[in-house]
């Protein structure tokens, strides 16, 4: 119970988001159910014991990281559809900016700075976030097309960063040099398993997505095709 996260500030921010989102007369149900499961989502990652577990495993971080991306931004980016729109610029734009971004805060010497402190850290979080949020949220606008192309980028990207810390031969995150054996992980240990988890599970989510894309636009031309 000692490792809940019970920082006033940050239980505040997720209550007064709720409270805005809430009162906001153009939500749906459907969007406030997504809502919902976005936000409880977000209170599992920064709330419960996963967050103070993150200081300790790299594999934990990562399972954060890919959580906050590809499950809390598309659920936030169905929610506020209605509300807020895309951020400007196209689909290609903003993958690429969110590519960068996992990609630069994954650098050990970026990832070292991020926890050397709140601000640092709080920047990394919301950069993560609110990039992905914008790859989502055009993804829900553009053709489909471009819509399973921008998933199977995200797929290939993460997939690869993963094959990179499973196949590096030695341990490139300091902030976990002294941490992980009280898990039974050596650092570099845990750093594959962190490769593993991008390469297998993480990479899965978005081909599952390109796939549910894929199916829906299946189903689009066959009703258009059906009547002629």
């Amino acid at each position: 119970m000692g490792r809940w996260n019970g920082d006033p500030i940050l239980i505040a921010a997720l209550a007064l988001a709720a409270v805005a989102f809430y009162r906001l007369a153009d939500a749906d149900p459907r969007q406030r159910r997504f809502f919902a499961a976005a936000w409880a989502l977000a209170l599992f990652l920064f709330v419960s014991p996963l967050c103070a577990l993150t200081s300790a495993l790299f594999a934990a971080r990562t399972v954060h990281h890919v959580l906050l991306t590809a499950l809390v931004a598309p659920l936030l980016a169905i929610a506020l559809a209605s509300t807020v729109r895309p951020p400007r610029g196209g689909l290609a734009l903003w993958t690429v900016a969110h590519t960068l971004a996992f990609w630069v805060w994954h650098a050990p010497p970026a990832y070292a700075w991020a926890l050397s402190s709140n601000a640092a850290y709080w920047l990394m979080q919301a950069s993560l976030l609110v990039t992905a949020w914008g790859m989502w949220a055009h993804i829900r606008t553009a053709p489909m097309p471009m819509g399973i192309a921008a998933l199977l980028a995200m797929m290939v990207q993460m997939g690869l960063l993963g094959a990179l810390l499973v196949f590096n031969s030695g341990a490139l995150y300091a902030p976990h040099y002294l941490t992980t054996q009280a898990w039974g992980l050596s650092p570099l240990e845990d750093q594959q398993l962190a490769g593993l988890i991008m390469w297998a599970p993480a990479a899965g989510l978005y081909l599952g997505g390109a796939l549910w894309l894929l199916a829906r636009w299946f189903v689009a031309e066959e009703h258009e095709v059906a009547p002629r």
